[in-house]
């Protein structure tokens, strides 16, 4: 396969006119020549448009209808992907919200099973909460959430296969419980919580490498006061920030670019099930969220993660951030495969990467997407 005559987004800018090889589903070569071998296969006029890397999303609660919480299954985390992937995300972690124990330990393995069977689409496990202060919860129901537990633990570090994010609350957990997490493979990310400078910098030394969600369920920064946020900054962790306008200021949001850069900024879209249908509102743990001027809320005006895809963020960020399309699309791309240890296989257009794809109009619409090489309806 190859593509050619459009504008191919590297990790080192914009290849005009460039082209790229695709042999058995793996990018073979990136370059300005374009082969006249016709045994090479297909051949793609690109017409001008960008070819983006697949996006990588490390927060998705649910889309196409569906929410993760109510059916924690392969089946359900495929349909979620399925959703997603019209809007140009080829990997995703499904990502379950605070719930009990049985709940969590049903969607691990059965995301571990996915992920061992290489469902496309689904590149592990989100577990946000239950983990976490009551006093940032959030949307998170406060009946479900717990102390961390060596059963738990046992839960969360029991995948085979699947990489498992897990979101919790520094102040609420002990040190050498985050270190236990991280020294078995387990993503662990601050989120909903109340900790203060200090007590994020010991979890960042103890082995936290993320933030969840940055400036929302966490505490505000202050002159004597820093909190979550300048600790965050300052670390090398990944921060996850949801760009819709209605989580966080832009003029936020440009001061944590700044701080961080885009290698280390990677966009979420924390999505609801809304995403990819017409639903005007849903239900989470027995609660009724309707979506106002684009915001999912319940009827208290409390957040409840959002309608955005992530095209949407993409362009968000271009136009909120004052990025261009190579360093939006890498904070979606890139830079999440980075966070998750996986940039040697996704994340951007090299050669030996997935020929994960995303083929977009110069208005930045979603035209084709590949999985792998094989094309999946957009």
């Amino acid at each position: 396969m190859q593509f050619a005559n459009g504008r191919i987004v590297t990790p080192d800018g914009i290849l005009d006119r460039g082209s790229v090889e695709v042999c058995d589903g793996v990018i073979a070569s990136v370059s300005h020549s374009i082969s006249s071998d016709d045994s090479k296969g297909d051949f793609i006029d690109l017409e001008n448009d960008f070819l983006l890397p697949g996006f990588v999303d490390v927060q998705v609660n649910g889309g196409g209808g569906l929410l993760f919480n109510d059916d924690p299954g392969a089946e359900t985390a495929v349909g979620i992907a399925n959703a997603h992937r019209a809007f140009g995300t080829t990997s995703l972690l499904p990502t379950l919200i605070s719930d009990d124990l049985d709940k969590v330990e049903q969607a691990v393995r059965a995301i571990d099973e996915a992920v061992g069977r290489n469902m496309p689409g689904i590149a592990g496990i989100h577990i946000e909460g239950p983990f976490l202060n009551v006093e940032k919860k959030g949307i998170h129901d406060e009946r479900k959430l717990r102390k961390l537990s060596n059963e738990a633990i046992g839960i969360l570090t029991s995948a085979r296969h699947a990489q498992v994010v897990v979101t919790l609350a520094p102040e609420c957990v002990q040190p050498e419980q985050i270190t236990r997490l991280a020294e078995s493979g387990v993503k662990v990310c601050v989120g909903h919580t109340n900790a203060t400078f200090d007590e994020t910098r010991g979890a960042l030394a103890a082995g936290v490498s993320g933030f969840t969600h940055l400036f929302n369920a966490m505490t505000a920064m202050h002159s004597r006061g820093p909190g979550v946020i300048p600790a965050a900054l300052e670390s090398s962790a990944f921060c996850g920030v949801i760009v819709d306008g209605k989580h966080v200021h832009p003029a936020m949001l440009r001061l944590a670019l700044r701080a961080k850069s885009d290698r280390r900024l990677m966009l979420v879209t924390d999505a609801m099930p809304v995403v990819g249908t017409d639903m005007d509102h849903f239900h989470l743990n027995g609660r009724r969220i309707g979506i106002r001027d684009g915001a999912c809320r319940s009827e208290d005006g409390t957040l409840a993660g959002s309608a955005l895809s992530m095209i949407e963020a993409v362009k968000n960020a271009m136009a909120m951030l004052d990025l261009g399309i190579e360093e939006a699309s890498g904070m979606a791309s890139r830079t999440p495969s980075s966070f998750l240890g996986v940039e040697d296989r996704i994340g951007s257009i090299t050669p030996g990467r997935r020929a994960d794809l995303v083929r977009v109009s110069p208005t930045f619409d979603i035209r084709q997407v590949w999985i792998g090489g094989v094309e999946y309806q957009a």
